[in-house]
């Protein structure tokens, strides 16, 4: 058994960082490829790309993909199938669609329910996790915060006639992501890599046909831009970014990895505000606080290795 991870050092924090602008970016990055590729073409070589890389990293990290003959191993598979599912090939296909009709800050901002909707998820389906009072009063502010995201314009309209559907894809991506955490959690024990190069592997088994047969790749003409901005999804965000994942969890430990989830929506709007010249709405920043607030509230944040109050049964 692994011993338990010791407090967050500097390194960590740089490398939670790094993880957070990463992911945030790649919302910018979609943005760019999708003015040459179309939606589900540009998903099925994201995660041919991802499996390229992940799937010898795993092997490098003596982490083999599971077999088939122990039970034990079908039981990693039909979890690691679910987090494919829920994960990478869901959600990534409903955000790529998304992003034709919601600005990139819009899409990143989507994400900081992900956390909110884990509770009521954890409460159902994992033991012990029971929704408090201090949770649903998190809870509550969380979903006051997607309603002015959605109802009330957080980002500027972009015009286009989908946009409402667009921005519940882009909440029902982030349900996925929550219930993809769920299947994670409630997996036998097996090594992170393997895990994550499996889910790539099956979501890209899954997403490369259906791509070719929804869409025509001879009928695209992307350019230098958008072909950039495709690798660098598939090479960076969704292929090397798991190093990092990887070597953090081993340093730190899941809980620590988790606070990434508060980085992604800032970065996101970030980016899209400074490269595509995204405008911010006033309602942007009220949302984003209730969101993140009712999330930290929920979970009880504290700076990892800074203390926790201990909680009485009633909160």
């Amino acid at each position: 058994m692994n011993a338990a991870p010791s407090r967050p050092a500097p390194a960590d924090w740089a490398m939670l960082c790094t993880l957070g602008m990463i992911w945030g970016g790649s919302f910018t990055a979609s943005e760019i490829a999708l003015e040459g590729f179309s939606p589900f073409l540009l998903v099925g070589l994201r995660l041919t790309l991802a499996a390229l890389i992940l799937t010898p990293l795993a092997y490098a990290l003596g982490a083999p993909l599971p077999g088939f003959s122990a039970s034990q191993d079908r039981r990693v598979w039909a979890h690691i199938a679910g987090l494919a599912l829920l994960s990478n090939a869901l959600p990534f296909s409903l955000l790529t669609w998304a992003q034709q009709h919601v600005t990139a800050g819009y899409a990143g901002m989507s994400m900081a329910v992900m956390p909110l909707m884990v509770l009521p998820l954890s409460h159902v389906f994992v033991p012990g996790e029971r929704l408090t009072k201090r949770r649903l009063t998190g809870f509550s502010a969380g979903f006051l915060g997607v309603a002015i995201l959605v109802g009330g314009g957080a980002l500027d309209s972009s015009g286009a006639g989908a946009e409402i559907w667009a921005q519940l894809a882009c909440l029902l991506a982030a349900l996925c992501y929550a219930g993809g955490s769920i299947v994670t959690r409630l997996s036998p024990p097996a090594p992170m890599a393997a895990f994550s190069a499996g889910s790539v592997l099956l979501g890209a088994a899954v997403l490369v046909p259906l791509s070719l047969a929804l869409e025509d790749p001879g009928a695209l003409s992307p350019g230098w831009g958008a072909w950039g901005a495709a690798l660098y999804l598939g090479a960076v965000p969704t292929g090397a970014a798991a190093l990092l994942l990887v070597t953090l969890v081993r340093r730190a430990g899941p809980p620590f990895l988790s606070l990434v989830n508060y980085m992604v929506p800032v970065w996101a709007a970030c980016f899209g505000a400074v490269l595509l010249g995204e405008p911010l709405g006033w309602r942007f920043g009220l949302a984003l606080a209730l969101i993140l607030a009712g999330a930290a509230w929920a979970q009880g944040a504290s700076l990892p290795g800074l203390g926790r109050r201990r909680r009485g049964a009633g909160d």
